[in-house]
């Protein structure tokens, strides 16, 4: 199933695409995409409905985030081995772990705002977990029968923040906008092998990004064992899981970086796209 969440921010309703990319309404059945609603039992008493039993959504509406009602929001740092070459860093020998403001979290087509005093914005495209029970050092065997399924996003980072100002990697990480999710949650059935995605990013319409899960380091069991075993995992939660290479750090002579006025559009196979304008900081 693609699950998603639809409407204006903060007011999103629960939704499932049908077969023909129609947007079914899902606020009669569940109160929302968190919680129980993310178990088994849950994501099974959704599957088996008859989307044509569920209202239409006309238009097309605003995507938020596929799943609220998190506690964490949760990325692993250098995950790729092809990324790590190009920005001279070791192989990890273990998950690198960071988190995210909750605050960054935004549908999948938001802008991105470039924050105040921001030189170094650069863009990431991510697998991302979405945790559908609790998890609490649940061992790799295991991880799986965690994990309501998978979703696409856009680990934007600051570099400047991130690298030169001292301090752990959140400072550049947690920015508001900087956690683009989505379009749609896919359940674990419709991706059998996470580590075998295809996945891209584009900026005004050159491909910086052309990756694979494939090189992930750490894949989707070992994450989820791992980070459960000193984070609890809540139902809703979003592991971000590493980025390929091309990045705008990366770019070989000199760095690219973001300014306001660009589009960034990125894709997973199986999990859909994105499309971000990028737009400058503005006092509220």
């Amino acid at each position: 199933m693609k699950l998603l969440r639809y409407g204006p921010d903060g007011q999103e309703k629960p939704g499932m695409l049908d077969a023909s990319g129609t947007i079914r309404d899902l606020s009669g059945v569940i109160p929302d995409l968190a919680g129980e609603a993310l178990s088994a039992a849950g994501l099974a008493k959704i599957a088996a409905l008859d989307p044509a039993s569920l209202p239409a959504v006309p238009g097309n509406p605003r995507l938020g985030p596929p799943t609220t009602g998190m506690k964490n929001l949760i990325c692993i740092g250098l995950n790729y081995a092809d990324h790590a070459a190009e920005t001279g860093a070791p192989v990890p020998k273990e998950p690198i772990v960071f988190l995210k403001s909750l605050g960054a979290l935004c549908g999948p087509n938001d802008d991105v705002i470039i924050p105040k005093n921001s030189v170094k914005a650069d863009w990431e495209v991510e697998l991302c977990i979405i945790i559908g029970t609790k998890a609490k050092c649940v061992s790799e065997e295991a991880a799986l029968d965690h994990v309501a399924g998978y979703a696409l996003g856009n680990d934007v980072s600051e570099r400047e923040w991130q690298i030169e100002r001292g301090g752990a990697w959140d400072k550049g990480k947690g920015c508001d906008t900087f956690g683009p999710v989505g379009p749609w949650l896919v359940t674990k059935d419709e991706i059998p092998d996470p580590q075998n995605l295809t996945m891209f990013c584009e900026v005004d319409g050159k491909r910086y990004q052309n990756g694979s899960t494939r090189t992930m380091i750490f894949g989707v069991k070992t994450i989820v064992s791992y980070v459960s075993h000193m984070i609890t995992l809540h139902p809703g939660d979003v592991i971000f899981t590493g980025t390929p290479p091309g990045v705008g750090l990366g770019v070989k002579p000199a760095p690219v970086f973001l300014k306001a006025g660009q589009t960034m559009h990125l894709g997973i196979q199986g999990l859909g796209e994105q499309t971000q304008k990028t737009v400058a900081y503005a006092a509220a």
